[in-house]
């Protein structure tokens, strides 16, 4: 309705009742009748009835404005999303506004994961291994392989704890500089439950760091670790005995082919004579790495390189000392033919042995006199991977590490060596969905002579999202 339509249904009736009005007064000179009273009611309910269209009229007035004063609203959030969250043709949107309301303009927020179940049947020649949430029932762990025990049956373990989600958050700003942060978890901490009714675990942190440009800052992988190196397996890490393996806070800086972090530092101790593993944290100095990194079509090529301190304080005992520790490590993938590659890794030093294996024995020893003394480290993996079609491929690889021990100072009950064979196959039957099987052999052998050996079968299905 135009705007000068829109007053035209009140003035009719307020002409009406007035022309009505003007003609009962003048019949009111003369003399007032029954028919004539009610004539004047009849003129009181219009004169109502009009005033009741003026209200409504009034009322639709204001809804309509109102009305107008949302759409507007909404087309300015629409205007305000970013072009980077348009969404691609045919979807529709679920909501107005962006999801990262206090980020900077452009944010684009991605989410991710999958969803991991493992079941793992294992027999132990000499004990059983341990229980408990983080153990060796849930993962492969060369070091905790038992040793000097009786006979044990297999046991049987299942669980989901591997299962992973993270969320990302990146932008590139007007001026070019590119943001990014990063946050993953696992459900692989402490048990919260039991495993008579809720096998309840706690969420854990794996990565959380935040990139700019070249620069990271926060925890993830270090830079002494080439994580593409590592061969598909079923098993949680899988050459487990051979690889480095480490995540920690750093601040990492990298150009071009070289990247340089400074990371957080923790020496392992040995006892003089041997006993429980001493967690020493009285470094004054980070880790301190280097790596180059060349790839292409033939897959690539990585070596690093690790200086660290070595230190301990005692003040009960008096004891307290520093040494150096370093190590390098080479490592990569090479491409046989479009189904076939090798993967490979060799690192040695001294006073490195926590970045080995989860940590299989420690960096250091105490002598005699409460001084250090570093433990040199052999380590390294070799893996074959063959894919027979786009779902089916197999993995076979072989992983060792030897430490060079002074037994005079760890006494004769250290680990000495350990290695493992591991074979597998996996099957892709749905996209994103893998069934896997592995068959592994593992060996732990100490410095006096006596070893215990692990077998395990190992099936895992898992759904990547």
């Amino acid at each position: 309705m135009k705007p000068h339509q829109q007053g035209r249904p009140a003035r009719r009736f307020t002409c009406l009742a007035f022309a009505i009005a003007t003609s009962l007064g003048a019949s009111a000179a003369y003399a007032q009748t029954d028919r004539e009273r009610a004539l004047e009611e009849r003129v009181a309910q219009l004169e109502a009835v009009v005033q009741q269209l003026l209200e409504q009229q009034q009322s639709i007035r204001s809804e309509t404005a109102a009305v107008r004063t949302e759409q507007s609203a909404q087309a300015a959030r629409l205007d305000a999303i970013p072009a980077a969250a348009a969404l691609p043709a045919g979807t529709a949107a679920i909501q107005a506004s962006t999801l990262t309301p206090a980020a900077n303009p452009g944010t684009r927020l991605t989410y991710g994961g999958f969803i991991k179940l493992d079941a793992m049947a294992t027999n132990t020649s000499d004990g059983e291994l341990a229980e408990g949430a983080g153990g060796a029932r849930a993962l492969y762990l060369p070091g905790a392989i038992p040793v000097g025990g009786t006979d044990e049956g297999a046991d049987l373990d299942m669980h989901a704890q591997f299962s992973r989600f993270w969320l990302s958050a990146d932008t590139t700003l007007d001026s070019g500089d590119k943001l990014r942060g990063y946050l993953e978890f696992d459900l692989f901490g402490s048990a919260l439950g039991n495993e008579a009714a809720t096998n309840t675990y706690g969420v854990t942190i794996r990565h959380a760091y935040a990139t700019w440009n070249k620069w990271l800052a926060g925890q993830t992988w270090s830079n002494f670790q080439d994580v593409a190196a590592l061969p598909d397996s079923v098993d949680f890490i899988g050459p487990t005995d051979g690889t480095t393996f480490v995540r920690q806070a750093q601040l990492r800086y990298t150009t071009g082919n070289w990247s340089f972090s400074a990371e957080n530092p923790e020496t392992l101790v040995t006892p003089h004579g041997g006993g429980a593993r001493i967690s020493s944290e009285d470094n004054s100095l980070p880790d301190f790495t280097v790596r180059y990194t060349r790839k292409g079509d033939w897959g690539h090529f990585g070596i690093a390189g690790l200086f660290r301190q070595l230190r301990y304080e005692n003040p009960a005992t008096s004891i307290e000392d520093s040494i150096t520790g370093y190590g390098v490590s080479a490592s990569g993938r090479f491409v046989l033919g479009p189904r076939d590659d090798i993967r490979y890794m060799l690192t040695a030093g001294r006073g490195i042995s926590r970045y080995i294996g989860l940590a299989i024995t420690n960096d250091a020893v105490l002598d005699a006199g409460g001084e250090l003394d570093a433990i040199d480290t052999l380590a390294g993996f070799v893996a074959w991977r063959h894919a027979f079609n786009a779902k089916f491929r197999t993995n076979l690889f072989y992983a060792r590490s030897q430490y060079d021990n002074d037994t005079a100072n760890t006494g004769l009950g250290i680990t000495k060596q350990v290695h493992s064979f591991h074979a597998n196959a996996i099957w892709t039957p749905l996209p994103k969905l893998d069934l896997g099987l592995e068959l592994m052999y593992g060996v732990r052998e100490l410095e006096n002579g006596a070893d215990g050996d692990l077998t395990r079968l190992h099936f895992h299905a898992k759904y990547s999202f």
